[in-house]
């Protein structure tokens, strides 16, 4: 279809008509449907999983009787969120998931540090033996794990607690010690996670461009101010990111590990909001509660994601969006 457009000198000109921005979007659509085909499965599975379900967080401001349901339920609007920071448990509940994602968050260069040292190594054989050592124990579930730190933790049989013996040193419950749950946590996940932390890292390096590494020998850099000044800068995009979204999660502590190495002995430092609204809402059947505790932790979680992906956008031009 064609339509008429007067010039600047009085000629008319026969000009093809522009099609709708949903045309367009159709045409797309259309001409790439092979790849919409290849993504169709990943989009199903996040709707069904990750956004029907937020049809529940209502319950949240209801006062939730399943024998009601979710619609028959009563308003009550805040309560809730009200009970929960009045709650005497709100200020130990915060500071202990703040303290583990915060001192988490400390070892955050440790697998950056890992892939620039794997990405130096020549010998090709021993590179791979590296690798494979440093992966192997994200393959390992969370009860296995918990269950080796039990074990090496263990006062009498540990395995730490004989190397201690041996260094004159004296026999400690380690998991029984409140002011040691966190180090204990944070550590063991990064000897679990640290290898497979570091894949991103190498995958980014190996982006890195051959001439621009070459150019800086040219110039006499050695191998650490190649590493500062080209490797480091090159990666800086996705270490950003990476930091954002480790920020972003600072209130997502996982359940699962936490609870199995949490006691009566250690409860002071290892009770936090997961563990809490898993004893408030499947042990108690405080439904409302503990989904206004859930809402609770997401709010904040997304308000500092926001934050600091606002601040790295502003200091280094790299955010999110």
């Amino acid at each position: 279809m064609n339509y008429a457009t007067p010039t600047k000198d009085g000629r008319v000109v026969n000009r093809p008509a522009k099609r709708s921005r949903a045309m367009r979007t159709l045409h797309g659509i259309l001409s790439d449907w092979q790849l919409y085909v290849l993504i169709a499965p990943a989009v199903v599975y996040i709707f069904l999983f990750n956004y029907m379900p937020m049809y529940g967080v209502q319950i949240a401001f209801k006062n939730f009787k399943p024998s009601k349901g979710i619609w028959g339920s009563p308003w009550v609007g805040l309560k809730y969120f009200e009970k929960f920071i009045k709650n005497p448990l709100f200020g130990r509940l915060i500071w202990n998931t703040m303290r583990i994602s915060l001192y988490s968050l400390a070892t955050f260069p440790l697998p950056i540090i890992l892939a620039l040292m794997i990405n130096e190594l020549d010998n090709q054989k021993f590179k791979k033996s590296v690798q494979m050592v440093t992966y192997a124990p994200h393959f390992l579930s969370t009860v296995v794990v918990c269950s080796m730190i039990t074990l090496f933790c263990n006062k009498d049989s540990g395995l730490f607690n004989h190397i201690a013996e041996a260094l004159g040193g004296q026999r400690t419950a380690f998991l029984e010690k409140a002011n040691l749950f966190t180090p204990i946590y944070v550590w063991s996940g990064v000897w679990q996670g640290i290898g497979w932390s570091s894949i991103l890292y190498i995958a980014a390096l190996s982006g890195v461009s051959p001439e621009l590494v070459e150019a800086a020998r040219i110039d006499g850099a050695n191998r650490l101010q190649i590493v500062t000044h080209v490797n480091i800068p090159s990666i800086m995009p996705t270490i950003v990111i990476t930091l954002i979204m480790s920020c972003g999660g600072i209130l997502s502590v996982g359940f699962e590990k936490v609870y199995l190495l949490q006691n009566k002995l250690n409860l002071d430092a290892s009770n936090i909001i997961a563990t809490y609204v898993y004893e408030l809402g499947l042990l108690n059947a405080q439904y409302s509660a503990s989904a206004a505790i859930g809402l609770f932790n997401t709010i904040v979680n997304v308000t500092l994601l926001l934050i600091v992906n606002a601040i790295a956008r502003r200091i280094s031009e790299i955010s999110l969006f």
